[in-house]
């Protein structure tokens, strides 16, 4: 599987200089290391559970599973018999154990330039233990489920940690997401207390979560369960007594007189109140391998979101691992990755694998390209970011302003750049190489999912030779296949369906309350295998290249959206009978959002309902899902047992007129009409 040689041609490599420091500092080494994984897991593991702390001990097998439905149920047990607490391994295990208490955890930097915040090791500590005391005298204990639905700021890492330390589960909602989408994941996971913000500013534009938030607590009143404790953050409306976190500078951040915070007392709780008169001390709670650790909604393709629920000691130390390697994180770096918390990214590299590393990290509230788009590079030197991590849509959105917004800053201090979320095109990892990190900083292309936890296939920056595009060579543990339609495993140079072949510590468990649908999404289709949705070719030289989705799944700038959830939100309109969503390319974001309605009898088309139909999309699922594109479409292409054929409605969007067999169409007519009025597509 993997090549006895790195090919030598066609490939870039990392500086001298980089592998005399690195953790894994040749492809040979990587090699040797790989195959331990694979052929002695326990060992492989075991050494690197050597550096956290375990109440008890591991017996057994370190991972014990199955993945073949049709010898039982799926499933995955690490380090069964161990106990520890993830809060504690972060924190108080730095601060204690490894010194690390005046250690910088964070560097915030707020939306508007010269709000930032500075918060060492033991602060967070602090704090965290104050919110989880919060968190207990208002009745959360170990195993409930608490929501969590919070901009980019250190009290959302805080509220995460506290519910750790304490054995809650905590649930992100990305505060993004509309109200009904918060409701939604509420109400799946049944939770308990939600704890919130009053608003922030994206860019130019004041969000008011607040009202939000409460537009979704009285959803979740109207559909029977109530929510009787919410805590909110005054992050706008801070008021004098109100405690900063950490060192903070003067406030500059722009006046919200347009902020009108909803207030209901019998509900809510104000979080400077409650943690003013909390103790700094808390004793973790001590949790099996096995218990969960958070639930993570993604967008299925049935258009229900699906809870991806992590465990304990797995995900920690395969967050950990990855962090360290893949980033080659060394104890004097300041890492920056540009993610939202409320996506996994964010889970797995802000907050669990670069405070399990002890790791310096900027955590930033704001856009790429507010107030301008030097933005980033701004901070990078601001901060001297030597690893740094984004996504392909931001690149390709700062590729269109040149290069001189980069060069304006030195990023001198770079040293490793990343990429995360969807796959980068070849001509923007060469800018990326190129203009910012000047042909001396590697890339590691990362390929991996809300379900992987962390990194599956990806570089190691001293060690891999890399291919602009590709997300090269499985991470220690992983074990991909190329499979055809019928299951056989391909060898060599091929294309087919991406799987794994076995789990790596830090793979979901289950979608929460729902052992069958976890079952029916990812090793029904190919028993013994878990199915990752995606395409992936591999060429001679071993290499895996991600080809993209091969389910009813968008990748939008890096977010996977449901073609069926935006159907369904498109079709609650009154005027809507029917409606197919298709992906479209895209410059920047990747895919674009194309939409053919079929509208009910005496409906007319109009500017007015397309504004309508994309206001209906936002308020049901959020921004992120916002129609690109509407085509009014009096009639589908359907087969005769009436299913509608995607595939040719994606060849409409784009305008390609290689149709292949559509012989099974019912009304071939139909196809002429869509071409003849679609969309004036400009991109």
């Amino acid at each position: 599987m993997i090549p006895d040689k790195a090919p030598k041609e066609d490939v870039f490599h990392g500086s001298e200089e980089l592998k005399k420091e690195a953790h894994i500092p040749s492809f040979e080494k990587y090699k040797e290391l790989y195959l331990k994984s694979i052929e002695h897991p326990d060992e492989f593991w075991g050494d690197i559970a050597k550096d956290f702390f375990w109440k008890t001990k591991h017996a057994g097998r370190f991972l014990d599973y199955n993945f073949d439905v049709t010898k039982g149920e799926i499933f995955v047990k690490c380090m069964e018999g161990a106990s520890t607490n993830i809060c504690y391994n972060v924190l108080d295990h730095n601060v204690h154990e490894r010194k690390l208490g005046d250690k910088v955890a964070f560097y915030w930097e707020g939306n508007e330039p010269g709000d930032e915040l500075t918060v060492t090791y033991r602060e967070l500590l602090q704090r965290v233990c104050q919110f989880a005391n919060v968190l207990k005298s208002q009745g959360v204990k170990k195993g409930d489920r608490v929501s969590i639905y919070m901009p980019m700021v250190v009290e959302l890492v805080v509220a995460m940690l506290a519910c750790v330390r304490i054995g809650a589960v905590h649930s992100i909602v990305f505060a993004g997401f509309s109200a009904e989408s918060l409701c939604e994941r509420i109400l799946d996971s049944q939770c308990s207390l939600l704890v919130t913000a009053d608003g922030f500013y994206r860019g130019d534009k004041l969000i008011n979560l607040k009202l939000l938030a409460d537009e979704a607590l009285q959803k979740c009143r109207d559909k029977g369960f109530p929510i009787h404790r919410c805590i909110m953050l005054k992050h706008l409306s801070k008021e004098e007594g109100d405690a900063p976190l950490g060192s903070q500078s003067p406030p500059a951040k722009r006046p919200c007189p347009d902020l009108q915070v909803p207030w209901n007392p019998e509900v809510d709780l104000c979080w400077h109140t409650l943690v003013r008169g909390a103790s700094d001390e808390c004793e973790p709670e001590w949790c099996e391998s096995e218990d969960p650790l958070f639930i993570l909604y993604t967008s299925g393709s049935t258009g229900k979101p699906k809870g991806v629920l992590h465990t304990l000691s797995g995900y920690m130390l395969y967050t950990a691992l990855t962090f360290k390697l893949v980033f080659d994180y060394q104890p004097d770096d300041v890492y920056w990755c540009t993610a939202d918390i409320g996506w996994i990214t964010g889970h797995s590299y802000i907050t669990y694998g670069p405070l399990a590393n002890g790791a310096t990290s900027v955590l930033f509230e704001g856009l790429p390209t507010y107030p301008d788009v030097s933005r980033m590079w701004e901070i990078v030197d601001k901060y001297h970011v030597t690893k740094f991590y984004t996504a392909p849509t931001a690149i390709r959105l700062l590729m269109k302003y040149g290069r001189e917004p980069v060069q304006k800053y030195k990023r001198d201090s770079l040293k490793v750049l990343g990429t995360v979320g969807e796959p980068i095109n070849p001509e923007a990892w060469q800018w990326y190489y190129s203009v910012v990190g000047e042909k001396r900083c590697p890339i590691v292309d990362t390929f991996w999912q809300t379900e992987t936890g962390g990194h599956v296939l990806t570089p190691l920056p001293a060690a891999t030779p890399m291919k602009p595009g590709s997300a090269t060579f499985p991470f220690f543990g992983v074990v991909p296949a190329v499979l055809n339609e019928s299951g056989e495993e391909l060898e060599g140079a091929s294309e087919g369906y991406l799987v794994f072949k076995q789990p790596w510590p830090g793979v979901m468990r289950t979608v929460y309350g729902n052992q069958q649908r976890f079952e029916t999404t990812y090793f029904k289709k190919f028993p013994g295998y878990y199915v990752t949705g995606d395409g992936c070719r591999r060429d001679k030289d071993g290499y895996y290249w991600i080809t993209g989705r091969i389910d009813d799944m968008l990748n939008v700038s890096g977010h996977l959206l449901s073609t069926a959830e935006v159907e369904s939100a498109l079709a609650e309109h009154e005027a809507v009978a029917e409606a197919a969503v298709v992906g479209r390319p895209h410059p920047v974001k990747g895919e674009s959002l194309y939409c053919f309605v079929t509208l009910t009898d005496g409906v007319t088309y109009s500017r007015t309902l397309e504004a309508e139909l994309k206001k209906q999309v936002r308020e049901k699922i959020g921004a992120i899902a916002t129609p690109d594109f509407i085509q009014n479409a009096p009639g589908l292409p359907k087969t005769r047992s009436g299913k509608i054929m995607r595939r040719v409605l994606r060849k409409i969007a784009c305008d390609e007129r290689d149709l292949g067999d559509i012989s099974t169409l019912a009304d071939s007519s139909v196809v002429e009409h869509l071409f003849q009025n679609r969309c004036c597509v400009g991109v």
